[in-house]
């Protein structure tokens, strides 16, 4: 059997959560230990060699990648969250949706200022939600060396807009559409 992909264990449900969506599937990823292992690998391969302090991960597909990929290099792992879900003072920064905002948030103490981290996520789509871990980890005085993600849609315009701001992407792959 030919070698897989990190692409061949996500499978594709259309019309979830609405109709003409095909939700990409990151679940089968997980869930195959030979998947998960080339998938936390080829995240971390371009940023080998480089400094890296710590990885702050999206919610929530983002926590699972960045503790195994933080475990990994035996480095900390930093959630950023959504509203109202970190106990402590928190940094919050709002982002578009489609149809309203969000908001985010991250522990105020959680890195310490200069620290170089690597944001993670499995999925960019129009980088709404990249954008703002960023923008609070920069908040903390942090430098952001880099976004990591599985899957990027770039007709969506994700990278584009990361990459307009200088930020360096590594996706393992892309998919067509939304």
């Amino acid at each position: 059997m030919q070698n897989k992909t990190v692409r061949d264990y996500i499978r594709t449900i259309p019309d979830f959560p609405h109709a003409g969506i095909m939700f990409r599937d990151v679940t089968t990823l997980f869930a195959d230990a030979r998947g998960m292992r080339l998938c936390v690998d080829q995240l971390l391969d371009p940023f080998a060699g480089g400094q890296i302090d710590a990885i702050a991960g999206l919610e929530a597909r983002g926590f699972i990648l960045g503790g195994a990929m933080a475990h990994q290099l035996g480095k900390g792992f930093v959630p950023i969250r959504k509203k109202g879900k970190l106990p402590g003072p928190t940094f919050a920064q709002d982002y578009a949706l489609e149809y309203g905002q969000a908001t985010v948030e991250v522990h105020r103490d959680a890195l310490p200022a200069g620290s170089k981290v690597l944001l993670v996520d499995d999925l960019l789509a129009t980088g709404g939600t990249a954008r703002a871990g960023i923008a609070l980890l920069e908040r903390l005085g942090c430098e952001v060396i880099g976004c990591a993600f599985v899957i990027d849609l770039p007709e969506l315009g994700g990278r584009a807009a990361l990459e307009a701001m200088g930020m360096p992407i590594h996706a393992l792959c892309e998919f067509e559409g939304a």
